[in-house]
């Protein structure tokens, strides 16, 4: 689980792809503690497991599903990685509560200002957008951010300067891809509204339990 504020800016040493999957290498600096093989670390909003150790580069092995889903498959050496390791019992939770497992990549239409923070639209399909409401959280490229606006096919989030400088989206332009994770909980209760058959209460069944006249 992570929360989506990000601890360092990584960057990407080298990405090899063979038969679909690839092997991600990533230097991350120093970290305390340090980090240890097999650790979940979200990349991007895409939560890999460290599969091997070289000094202050970090090695991650990458399904095809996650080259598919995310863009860590477009991604080019020296481009800048958001980076959060996962959270442990007891650390303080800034953000909201992410999964790591990207729900879909939208495309940042327009980027803007509002005093001095960045306003960055981003389009994305109807399955993002159904599990978003105004104010609710949505995570950008692993960054937990709060919906501002909802359009018909897009929505904005507001960025204030210290997260814009400290993050990949930095870099950002219009036309790039971004990785999507909306709100876990919301979800959950999506998923319960869905599954739940047709109501049967009635006035009739009301008015018999003192609720209507």
């Amino acid at each position: 689980m992570f929360t989506g504020i990000i601890q360092k800016l990584g960057t990407l040493v080298a990405l090899q792809r063979s038969g679909g999957a690839g092997q991600l290498a990533v230097r991350a600096g120093v970290w305390t503690p340090p980090v240890a093989l097999g650790e979940s670390i979200a990349i991007e909003g895409a939560c890999l497991t460290v599969a091997q150790l070289s000094g202050e580069v970090l090695h991650f092995d990458v399904l095809e599903e996650t080259l598919a889903r995310t863009t860590l498959g477009g991604k080019k050496t020296g481009d800048a990685l958001n980076l959060e390791r996962a959270v442990r019992a007891g650390d303080f939770l800034g953000g909201h509560i992410i999964s790591g497992h990207v729900d879909g990549i939208g495309i940042i239409r327009r980027l803007g200002h509002a005093g001095a923070d960045r306003v960055v639209e981003v389009q994305c399909g109807a399955e993002i957008l159904n599990g978003l409401v105004p104010k609710g959280s949505i995570a950008l490229n692993g960054i937990s951010l709060t919906v501002v606006e909802l359009q018909a096919d897009a929505f904005t989030v507001h960025i204030i300067p210290h997260t814009w400088e400290h993050t990949s989206l930095r870099a950002a332009r219009p036309g790039d891809a971004i990785n999507l994770e909306t709100d876990l909980l919301g979800k959950y209760v999506a998923r319960q509204l869905a599954t739940r058959g047709p109501s049967t209460l009635t006035m009739d069944k009301l008015r018999a339990a003192g609720f209507a006249d």
